[in-house]
């Protein structure tokens, strides 16, 4: 889809007709065959980031990823010669699971020179060939090299892992990410290795949670309590509203202008915020970074605030004009439940006070994101009663009314595909 400005007398939702202006249906988020029809038609075709690769940084390194959406556990790994390969959690003797600690339907990670099933003690080296089995003689027309791991389709982009379970990708994932996401080629993940990973499982279908992401228009309200009084109400009166939104193909773009903390009046800000120099918005002193890529702030805010990039499915990036990023992922396991990753990234601190900063501005993000989630059971609840079937979305919620549709057209392709298999 095309970028369109919005005119001053205009909206956002009119430059994009097929998306419709008429109440929508939630039934995709409580309609148990739905969900069926998701795993098959969007998890197992789509690409889906799973990791970056800070996380296995040397030949031998590697790290598991459950995946109940797909039925799946994966095994990501660093090759001996610096590839990052994929594959099934699952060794070929008699389907253990190969790669665990303590508890075997937990993520886990380390490092080794190869893996080695817990039951049998199956060995495969590191490019996934089955390289040792006790007693090999006593099999039966044995070749070890046809009984290798089975590998999973891997492809990296800008450091982050993505695989991809279809059995031929219909693109690659360079064209599956488009132009809005490569505009991005060029920001300094790499050096945004200071991280906090907060995990929850949230009993409430997985798009529910990336909705509350994809507007601004909850935020004086949902949010009002983190400000003072009379500025919270002064916001509610004025509302707000992003100066940008974007579509293209399945992929999802908001951005929006900031705030100076340190520029407000000091009665809008909390004593904390003034002993740490930082907040939610991130640490007052911002790193130099460089020159950011062109994909950056499309409206030209300034100040800008932050842009959040809503890759399809389930994956967003959110950039902050303080120069750090977080990133979302919402793993659905099942119709009314899903689990929520939130990982928040900074330049490593080069003083006590620059760590200082960025704790506090994780913890704020905690607090804003639990005040986000809080909404969640209380809406799956009550869509799952029927009472109302439709209900209304303004002009800034468009990206909400494109990513159910996308969902739907996703489920619709897969079926007339497999009609006649």
């Amino acid at each position: 889809m095309a970028r369109f400005p919005k005119p001053a007398e205009g909206s956002w939702t009119q430059h994009y007709p097929e998306l419709g202006t008429g109440p929508v249906s939630y039934e995709d988020s409580i309609d148990p065959e739905v969900y069926r029809q998701e795993r098959e038609a969007i998890f197992k075709r789509a690409w889906l980031n799973v990791g970056r690769v800070e996380q296995i940084p040397r030949k031998g390194s590697y790290f598991t990823k459950e995946l109940k959406v797909a039925n799946t556990s994966i095994i990501l790994v660093r090759t001996g010669s610096g590839d990052v390969k994929a594959y099934h959690n699952v060794c070929r003797h008699r389907g253990n699971k190969l790669v665990w600690n303590d508890m075997p339907l937990e993520d886990t990670s380390g490092m080794c020179r190869q893996f080695v099933c817990k039951y049998h003690a199956w060995r495969y080296d590191l490019d996934g060939t089955l390289t040792h089995v006790p007693q090999e003689e006593e099999f039966f027309d044995f070749d070890k090299s046809r009984y290798g791991l089975v590998p999973v389709h891997c492809d990296v982009w800008e450091g982050f892992i993505f695989v991809n379970f279809a059995p031929t990708p219909e693109q690659s994932l360079r064209e599956f990410l488009g132009p809005m996401v490569t505009a991005l080629e060029g920001y300094p993940f790499a050096s945004m290795t200071s991280r906090w990973c907060y995990r929850s499982e949230v009993r409430a279908n997985w798009k529910l949670y990336l909705d509350a992401f994809q507007e601004f228009y909850h935020a004086p309200i949902l949010h009002g309590n983190q400000t003072p009084t009379a500025y919270t109400r002064a916001a509610e009166e004025a509302g707000f509203e992003a100066p940008h939104y974007r579509i293209e193909g399945p992929h999802r773009l908001v951005s929006t202008s900031g705030v100076r903390a340190w520029e407000m009046p000091a009665e809008m800000r909390k004593p904390i915020e003034e002993i740490c120099q930082s907040g939610l918005f991130g640490p007052w002193d911002k790193p130099d970074l460089g020159e950011m890529p062109a994909g950056l702030n499309p409206a030209g805010c300034d100040p800008w605030g932050l842009d959040s990039f809503q890759l399809f499915p389930n994956f967003t990036i959110l950039f902050w004009g303080q120069g750090w990023y977080l990133t979302y992922h919402y793993w659905p396991t099942s119709h009314d439940s899903h689990i929520f990753e939130g990982t928040l990234y900074f330049p490593q601190p080069r003083t006590p006070r620059e760590r200082v900063a960025q704790e506090l501005s994780a913890v704020s993000f905690k607090e804003y994101g639990l005040q986000d989630a809080s909404t969640l059971e209380a809406t799956q609840t009550m869509i799952a009663t029927r009472a109302v079937r439709h209900f209304l979305l303004n002009d800034q919620e468009i990206l909400i009314r494109h990513f159910h549709r996308e969902t739907a057209a996703w489920i619709e392709e897969y079926q007339r595909k497999t009609a006649g298999v």
